[in-house]
């Protein structure tokens, strides 16, 4: 390792990789992690992470002021790259195209995090066959107040499930609150078709245990843990295995084997501890490209869904919708042929802000202030939505006043904070609409 005016420069399998401000503090709140322990995290477990990178399109997801900060999402590769890293050129749902970033090696894995890359969102493509993905992905997304006790019950099921299709499940933490099933399939069909498969499957789950599982898309509907079957939807992404999360830990999304799942602890797997358990077991999920599988099963079970009147599930709100699909409006929104009463949820919005820690503590300043109120709400009266906008996130805090009586009910109020990146761009979109109209 040399360092110059520029920072510090790695070899790294005979290439070299600057690394731009190298004791910049990427993580400071809890554990203090600096932009270079970054890199050597990841090069420490560069056969694992580059196990779910290596050959697929990479959406640049960066966090240049660090975990605390604001990230954004860049889809196209920078201009100024190395002749060494290769790109493809990916068309999405809107009719844009871009040209993105293939890591295969360790040093372009060093590469990209010395972009802010903390975690890394792989699509679930290879180069060479873009159209058609070769992984399954099985997000379990447990509402505010599930326990992780039903998470780890719910992943069972999931393993049980796909033991029954012929499929076998490769299982992680997400590094956050819930967890992620992996299934290599054979790449044979379409992101349309996967996501029908994965609509099944969810939807197949909530039979098996209806009081802990949920296929719902809509929040004011779920219950316990989601199923979020639209992760397979063409142009989302997901962190892959190793990837490091940034949350004040340093948590990170981890691979496990099964025999595991059912006493695992996600605060146990960190940038401190990962490392060691990899040079001790290896890469859990090292067999997963030997396996693919066939979507056949779940495709026969999609159909009895149909021909059972369940059809398409709701999309993502940015998707063009499709024949098949149900009005894209909330259920307490939505109208009905039957002239009765409509029932509309109470709704209020009490943060919005790209910092998730300061909306939730703007949660905590609604409930200090309605103190008598927040004693009837639930556990999932209270959503927190990972909102994604085109290039940016950021964090909506709701509240569900259902179980408050009308009288008590306190009136909206400008969200603390408000800020909302996406409102500006909406706005426009609006006036654009209108004046075409």
């Amino acid at each position: 390792m040399a360092k110059d005016a520029a920072g510090t420069v790695l070899s790294v399998e005979g290439r070299e990789v600057q690394i731009t401000h190298p004791d910049k503090l990427y993580f400071s709140s809890q554990a203090r992690i600096s932009k270079l322990d970054l890199v050597r995290y990841y090069l420490s477990v560069a056969p694992g992470a580059l196990a779910g990178i290596r050959d697929r399109p990479i959406v640049l997801k960066r966090f240049v002021n660090g975990a605390e900060a604001e990230a954004f999402y860049q889809k196209r590769a920078p201009t100024q790259r190395p002749h060494w890293l290769r790109t493809v050129t990916l068309s999405f749902p809107s009719g844009r195209t871009a040209e993105e970033i293939v890591v295969d090696d360790a040093p372009g894995l060093a590469w990209i995090v010395n972009l802010g890359c903390i975690e890394l969102h792989p699509h679930p493509v290879r180069a060479d066959n873009l159209d058609h993905p070769d992984e399954l992905r099985i997000d379990l997304d447990p509402v505010q107040g599930v326990s992780w006790a039903d998470v780890r019950r719910v992943a069972l099921e999931v393993q049980g499930l796909l033991e029954e299709l012929g499929l076998r499940g490769w299982p992680k933490t997400s590094g956050s609150r819930g967890m992620h099933v992996n299934v290599r399939i054979e790449p044979r069909w379409t992101f349309a078709e996967v996501r029908r498969a994965a609509v099944a499957f969810s939807r197949a789950v909530e039979r098996r245990v209806p009081a802990l599982a949920s296929s719902k898309w809509w929040k004011e509907e779920r219950h316990g843990v989601f199923l979020d079957y639209n992760q397979n939807a063409k142009d989302r992404t997901t962190c892959s295995g190793y990837s490091v999360r940034p949350l004040p830990d340093a948590r990170v999304s981890a691979p496990l084997l099964w025999h595991e799942v059912p006493d695992c602890d996600p605060a146990d797997f960190t940038m401190f501890t990962i490392p060691e358990r990899f040079a001790r077991i290896g890469d859990p999920q090292a067999g997963m490209d030997a396996e693919p599988g066939s979507l056949d099963k779940l495709l026969e079970l999609a159909d009895n869904d149909e021909a059972n009147g369940l059809g398409d599930a709701p999309w993502p709100p940015h998707f063009r919708k499709t024949e098949a699909e149900a009005p894209r409006v909330t259920p307490s929104r939505a109208k009905s042929g039957v002239k009765k009463p409509r029932v509309k949820m109470p709704l209020i919005v009490v943060a919005n802000s790209p910092d998730k820690t300061a909306a939730l503590a703007g949660l905590e300043r609604w409930k200090s202030k309605h103190s008598q109120i927040a004693g009837f709400l639930a556990a999932d009266d209270v959503l927190v939505d990972s909102m994604r906008g085109r290039s940016s996130t950021w964090t909506r805090v709701r509240v569900n006043l259902r179980h408050v009586a009308e009288s008590l009910r306190p009136p909206p109020e400008t969200p603390d904070p408000d800020d909302d990146p996406t409102r500006e761009w909406r706005q426009r979109h609006k006036r654009k609409a209108a004046k075409e109209d």
